[in-house]
């Protein structure tokens, strides 16, 4: 019987010893695997940028002058679109090394920092919020938000929504702002702007509001729409990259002065904005 003890327990004792040895070595391993993870999770999106030689930039698809999607050939047009070229040809010396990612004002925070996208160039205004969430490049355009309503419409500026249906997209600082400014309208919020203004088109509402700089894109689209009451905002757009990213953020920013000191910037601003 003592032999059949002292057998068990030197058998509990070297099977503890192979799990403690197993435990320590798959620690090792596992310090080794979150050591190297955090080294890539570390390297900076400048760096990633010149080693992958391409930016992803994240841009809209559906806001007309800034960037939309052209149907007959696949490609993403618009002044967004240029200037993410331009600044890819600043910094990486080929305006084709760039890939485009469509975002929503929704959806473009998640994706940029989730490092699906480096960079967000998507009519993005800059706030004091979303300066906690992502880190702005300087302003590469000044918009204000404004009102598209049908011609003819007895809405003529941000006094005379009392009692009506405004529409915004979820996400934009259009949404917060016209409840601010409007208190007695009713806001009805859609997913992009493609789907606000068919929703305007089709009576659910009885204006529209976002930037003056898309609005105009829509009454382009279609001259039955115009813009009422000037603008009662100041929107500065910024390009918005992943928090922490100085270096980025100092490369975008001398890419910027340089296209507009060379004249390149006012090339883009007039091909597209034209009011």
């Amino acid at each position: 019987m003592f032999k059949k003890k002292k057998w068990l327990k030197l058998s509990l004792l070297s099977l503890l010893a192979v799990i403690l040895l197993a435990g320590c070595g798959g620690g090792k391993e596992s310090d080794k695997a979150e050591e190297g993870g955090g080294k890539d999770k570390a390297k900076d999106v400048l760096a990633q940028v010149k080693e992958k030689d391409k930016i992803v930039f994240g841009v809209k698809n559906d806001t007309r002058l800034f960037g939309l999607k052209n149907p007959k050939t696949g490609d993403v047009e618009g002044f967004d679109i240029d200037i993410a070229k331009a600044l890819a040809a600043e910094i990486l010396g080929d305006e084709n090394k760039v890939e485009f990612k469509e975002v929503t004002s929704k959806t473009r925070m998640a994706l940029l920092n989730n490092g699906d996208i480096d960079a967000i160039v998507a009519t993005m205004t800059i706030t004091e919020d979303r300066k906690k969430e992502v880190d702005f490049t300087d302003v590469y355009f000044d918009a204000g938000q404004s009102l598209l309503v049908k011609k003819g419409s007895d809405i003529k500026g941000i006094d005379s929504l009392k009692g009506k249906k405004v529409l915004a997209v979820k996400g934009s600082t259009s949404s917060i702002n016209i409840r601010e400014k409007a208190p007695e309208a009713q806001v009805l919020e859609f997913e992009n702007y493609s789907e606000a203004f068919a929703a305007l088109k089709s009576g659910q509402g009885d204006a529209l509001t976002t930037d003056d700089s898309i609005l105009y894109g829509m009454a382009d689209e279609d001259p039955s729409y115009e813009l009422v009451g000037g603008t009662f905002t100041e929107e500065p757009y910024g390009i918005a990259v992943k928090k922490g990213n100085a270096d980025f953020v100092g490369e975008l920013n001398k890419a910027l002065k340089s296209l507009k000191d060379s004249g390149k910037y006012d090339e883009i601003h007039d091909k597209w904005i034209k009011h």
